[in-house]
């Protein structure tokens, strides 16, 4: 099934001011500057939704949705963050932990905030949406999700991802909408010729699958070359406006390289860890003792490191798209994480308003040592290419 890259981006933009109605709702109620920071679209198998979420509480209302959209809405907050709205709205009268009073204030504003939300949603469809009233919901992980997300690891995922954040306080919650897979697809469906690129979206579980396995050869190359053991914590496929893609890494400072691809998909990757993630990895490829910090040697350490990394993570894609790939020399970098990828974005937005980003995080098993790697492959390109992959293959990703 062929879905159009225009109709995905028309979803994204209503997610968006969803987000926006909601965020001016939740700062009338509670008399703070509240703001959208980021809204995707994202596209991952159950099992690594799971692992998304996992070790986190949330606090949040949950509302299914019928009609034009069928699926779920799910505004959520973390513990600290649930503290924070509830002391806005009712002030000194009572916890998180005291399950009426958390349940009175979240439901109310979970009401107002998801109706803003969906109402957006069927102007523009012009069709009539059901939302069920709002359910309080306390839970750890993927608890807060509804149980249909789970009902199909072959096909995957849609869930879109609205992290609305206040400027005065410590209070922030993110909206989740998971609409019901087929009928989702149905409505992104290619009737036409069109001019805007289509991408099979039945092959982007394998295209997923094959960046996961590109990220766990870029995981078995840390361990080989300094000794430290590592594994691929998530690894998922996000659509998001361009112009949002800087905030999607957030402004930690960080460390590492990024490379210009050529060929089938051509596109940008970045290798980023953060300082202290940087400086020890490199220290264990370097023999001899050096002064704390990340200086030249340092520096050559991680260029060499992410070349080979590279070369592992687009031979993946390379044998499977059945495409060459190139990649330019490593440039290393060291600077905020947003400021990093402004450069590369500027380039791919001279010819797209969207970007897929893959997103896979490394991590030792202690955490001590998270490399994140972003891949922006070109979307026309990318379309082209995931095009070729052998029908076959795509049937047989999934599983448990």
């Amino acid at each position: 099934m062929y879905v159009d890259i225009q109709s995905l981006e028309t979803f994204s933009r209503l997610a968006s001011r969803g987000a926006s109605t909601a965020a001016d709702s939740l700062g009338q109620l509670t008399g703070t500057n509240v703001y959208v920071n980021v809204t995707d679209v994202t596209l991952m198998a159950a099992g690594d939704l799971r692992d998304t979420f996992a070790g986190r509480e949330f606090v949040g209302v949950t509302v299914g949705l019928e009609g034009g959209i069928a699926g779920q809405t799910v505004m959520a907050f973390e513990t600290d963050a649930a503290e924070v709205l509830l002391e806005k709205l009712m002030p000194g009268d009572g916890s998180v932990d005291d399950e009426a009073f958390a349940r009175s204030g979240v439901q109310e504003a979970g009401n107002i905030m998801t109706s803003g939300f969906i109402d957006g949603w069927a102007d523009h469809l012009g069709v009539g949406i059901d939302m069920t009233p709002p359910e309080y919901v306390r839970a750890s992980g993927t608890d807060i999700l509804p149980d249909g997300a789970f009902e199909d690891d072959r096909s995957g995922v849609f869930m879109f991802e609205s992290r609305i954040r206040s400027l005065d306080d410590e209070l922030e919650f993110t909206i989740y909408m998971l609409p019901e897979y087929s009928g989702f697809t149905d409505m992104l469906r290619r009737t036409g010729g069109g001019s805007s690129p289509a991408i099979p979206v039945d092959k982007l579980p394998e295209f997923n699958q094959m960046t996961k396995q590109g990220a766990t050869s870029a995981a078995d190359n840390i361990t080989m070359m300094t000794g430290t053991e590592t594994d691929v914590e998530v690894s998922r496929l996000r659509f998001v406006p361009i112009q949002d893609v800087p905030s999607e890494v957030g402004d930690t400072t960080v460390a590492g390289t990024i490379f210009e691809l050529h060929g089938q998909p051509s596109g940008y990757l970045a290798i980023l860890f953060d300082e202290s993630s940087a400086e020890e990895v490199a220290q264990g490829m370097i023999p001899t003792e050096t002064e704390p910090g990340i200086g030249e040697m340092e520096r050559g350490a991680l260029r060499e490191l992410g070349n080979i990394m590279t070369s592992g993570f687009i031979d993946g894609w390379a044998n499977v798209l059945g495409t060459s790939i190139e990649h330019t020399p490593p440039q290393f970098i060291h600077d905020m994480g947003s400021a990093v990828m402004d450069p590369l974005v500027s380039r791919l937005g001279r010819t797209q308003e969207h970007a897929f980003i893959i997103d896979s995080t490394v991590r030792t098993p202690d955490g001590d040592v998270r490399c994140d790697i972003y891949a922006l492959p070109d979307q026309h390109e990318l379309a082209e290419a995931l095009d070729q992959i052998d029908d076959s293959a795509s049937a047989g990703v999934g599983g448990p």
